[in-house]
């Protein structure tokens, strides 16, 4: 996702200078990485760099710390990983971080659309939110999927999991990211329902948000291509990231 972000940043043609990159300390160096980019291993090396925004794409069991040292020495925070927000503790932490210091969070849609509706029709009483998430056989292997289901016998789109969208995104952190972002736009982790769906003929990753209340009603559906490296994320998550990063920069935000 990482390498996708800074692809798409230089085709676009926007000015970013990429400071830092974090790093385990047993991982390589990169080769691409132009030599002015710093290597972090530790969150707090963030201090003292002046960084406008640190975004995450590496996995949830970073946000926290790292996302408590972003909000403290840059002025935005942007994780890809929101999963790891079904841990209230892990948000509200943030939250009391980026308040102290007066940076900001910033959750943006990844793969979804009518993420701005849902969050809009919010303001008034919503009857219920469902989330339904629908992805190729290859996007489920190495899941909790494989418990409930023979991946390489089913040969018609197969629900194996209806619930709430903390469980969803507690157990299938990569595949049901979104279903955080879901359910902060709308009403909540606990009473938004997330249902997951392999589908053997399917070659896009697919999301369906339905949702009723008092401002009327809300269908939004998007198709997405997976990432070629891969396939339990979209390139839209990266597209995604890539306009947050404009609407940072510019004076007019779409």
């Amino acid at each position: 996702m990482a390498r996708r972000l800074v692809e798409l940043i230089a085709q676009a043609g926007l000015k970013v200078e990429l400071i830092a990159i974090g790093l385990r300390e047993d991982a390589p160096r990169s080769a691409d990485l132009p030599v002015s980019v710093r290597v972090l291993t530790a969150p707090e090396q963030l201090q003292g760099l002046a960084i406008d925004l640190v975004v995450e794409t590496a996995r949830r069991e970073v946000v926290r710390d790292w996302g408590i040292a972003a909000l403290r020495y840059a002025k935005a925070f942007a994780p890809a990983s929101t999963s790891a927000f079904v841990d209230e503790d892990c948000l509200q932490k943030l939250q009391a971080i980026a308040k102290a210091h007066g940076s900001r969070l910033l959750i943006f849609p990844g793969a979804l659309a009518g993420v701005d509706a849902l969050k809009a029709a919010a303001y008034l009483d919503l009857d219920f939110v469902r989330h339904i998430i629908i992805k190729p056989v290859a996007s489920w292997r190495g899941t909790l999927a494989e418990q409930s289901l023979n991946l390489d016998e089913i040969s018609e789109p197969t629900e194996f999991f209806s619930g709430a969208a903390r469980q969803a995104a507690r157990d299938y952190p990569q595949n049901a990211n979104v279903a955080v972002i879901s359910a902060l736009a709308g009403i909540g982790l606990d009473a938004t329902q997330i249902v997951l769906i392999a589908d053997p003929q399917a070659t896009l990753n697919a999301h369906r948000i339905e949702a009723r209340g008092a401002f009327g009603e809300l269908k939004v559906e998007i198709a997405n291509r997976p990432l070629s490296t891969n396939p339990k994320t979209s390139q839209m998550t990266a597209l995604a990231l890539l306009r947050l990063i404009e609407n940072e920069m510019g004076q007019l935000m779409i």
